[in-house]
């Protein structure tokens, strides 16, 4: 995978962060930059683990699936890319929208279920030759950019940005996606 695929990977990964933190910061008074900063660390290292443990169980299972890997890697990126942009297009829930706390658990919490789908592409990029550790970082490093703004800027756009985000965010996941599938089909050298 080349360093155009992990930016827009690490930028799509982190775009269901964005929207959560736009919904954290649109319901405090006036965020200042330690409550974004806190909030992006505590999603950006989470998002940056989800990768590794997704692509150590994909290693696991890759000797089995070898002559298949690159539509694995395919399907699964697009299954989640298709899942972003259905919720993109979703209605918020009022609960979701505002939110009580922002206690480090409540923002634990709140960051792994943002980083599932991070774990799923960390299984479909065992079956393709990537460097899981500086991919992992940069997701990490894109989330916690992403997370710190969503929070900083949250309060004046509401939660309206952050769908769109999600739906950006699942047509690059395809994007991505089509380009590992074309380039193991020889279609991009």
């Amino acid at each position: 995978m080349n360093l155009a695929s992990t930016l827009f990977l690490a930028f799509a990964m982190s775009t269901d962060a964005f929207a959560a933190a736009v919904g954290k910061g649109a319901t405090l008074h006036k965020p200042r930059i330690a409550e974004a900063l806190k909030t992006g660390l505590i999603f950006g290292v989470i998002e940056a683990i989800t990768p590794l443990v997704g692509w150590a169980l994909g290693r696991a299972a890759a000797q089995y699936v070898t002559a298949w890997d690159h539509w694995i890697a395919f399907g699964l990126l697009g299954l989640l890319g298709a899942r972003m942009i259905r919720e993109g297009f979703g209605q918020a829930k009022e609960d979701d929208e505002k939110p009580k706390s922002h206690s480090f658990w409540v923002l634990a919490l709140t960051g792994f279920a943002t980083s599932i789908d991070a774990m799923a592409v960390g299984a479909g990029l065992a079956f393709i030759d990537v460097d899981i550790f500086s991919t992992a970082a940069t997701i990490g490093f894109a989330t916690m950019l992403m997370v710190t703004i969503g929070v900083m800027v949250g309060r004046l756009v509401g939660a309206t940005i952050g769908k769109r985000a999600e739906i950006v965010g699942g047509v690059i996941l395809i994007g991505v996606g089509s380009v590992i599938l074309a380039e193991h089909l020889g279609y991009l050298a």
